[in-house]
């Protein structure tokens, strides 16, 4: 579906202007098409995170739709919750949603959300992932990338990314995503996918954070691409087990002389300022291997 064809069907706004999110906010872009494709008819329910700051306080908050703050790991149990409040109550056309950030949803929330996972709790969780503890100071978290400076990495983290969007698909929930807020349309159709599938969906988004990944507030959908179209990052679903890429992420797989060098995503962020050339020349290596594997995945049954 084209940009103007959803502008057309979804008019509506939910995230208002005038809110206290930093400049540049990946997350804030990400939520307000997600919330363009749900409707009015949503309830979210987000764990300790930057969105509990930028929502603000009532009755001036930013989010048009419920939405109900909650502790850092309770995030998933207080979505199942109201899932079955409103089962109770009969009503049907709700769309219960947990927004948390990746520290809630890699760290501190990873059990409640798997405990809800293997129940195939009716509701859809959103990991918007700034790759850190941003609204606390910068801390690591387990979807931090090897090579990133944070205030508890200051010399490079030398541990992998969490890969949380396979660790939920090997829950054998009915659908997984993985998008980018630098992707809006891409976004929109896969949480419009996702409102139509019963049991719990989980959608994994890469979002850009100025202050934290210590860029230009005017870069973000640009850093985004970057990290897509270098194969950093990469779009993709896994629907009733079987996993099929996104266009652009397909694209840069089929085609590789429309790939840019890892480089260029890396070198277009203060935080990875550590990183050698000879680091990057091993983390390009490793990418380049990464997607051989992904291309074979494509159209295959990933667990049985």
């Amino acid at each position: 579906m084209s940009a103007r064809k959803i502008y057309q069907e979804a008019p509506e706004e939910y995230v208002l202007p005038g809110n206290s999110a930093c400049q540049g906010c990946g997350s804030t872009l990400a939520l307000r098409w997600i919330l363009k494709a749900l409707g009015k008819r949503t309830v979210i329910v987000n764990p300790a995170s930057c969105g509990c700051v930028y929502v603000g306080l009532y009755p001036r908050t930013a989010i048009s739709v419920p939405y109900i703050q909650m502790a850092f790991a309770a995030g998933p149990a207080a979505a199942s919750g109201i899932v079955g409040g409103l089962a109770a109550r009969g009503e049907k056309d709700v769309t219960v949603v947990c927004w948390a950030g990746d520290g809630g949803t890699a760290d501190i929330g990873v059990s409640s959300l798997s405990g809800t996972a293997e129940r195939n709790t009716d509701y859809i969780y959103f990991c918007y992932d700034n790759e850190a503890y941003m609204n606390t100071g910068t801390q690591r978290s387990g979807s931090t990338p090897a090579g990133a400076w944070t205030t508890t990495t200051p010399l490079g983290k030398k541990e992998n990314k969490k890969d949380m969007a396979l660790i939920m698909a090997a829950h054998r929930i009915p659908y997984v995503a993985t998008t980018c807020s630098s992707y809006p349309i891409d976004i929109y159709n896969k949480t419009k996918k996702a409102k139509n599938i019963k049991g719990m969906r989980y959608i994994h988004i890469l979002v850009p954070c100025p202050p934290g990944w210590r860029f230009d507030t005017g870069l973000t959908v640009k850093i985004g691409r970057l990290a897509v179209q270098s194969g950093m990052w990469l779009l993709y679903e896994v629907e009733n087990g079987v996993f099929r890429l996104s266009p652009p992420s397909r694209t840069i797989i089929e085609k590789p002389e429309k790939r840019i060098p890892v480089r260029e995503y890396i070198r277009a962020q203060e935080r990875f300022s550590r990183m050698s050339d000879e680091e990057i020349k091993s983390l390009q290596e490793i990418i380049d291997k990464k997607l051989e594997k992904v291309a074979e995945l494509d159209g295959k049954t990933l667990f049985f």
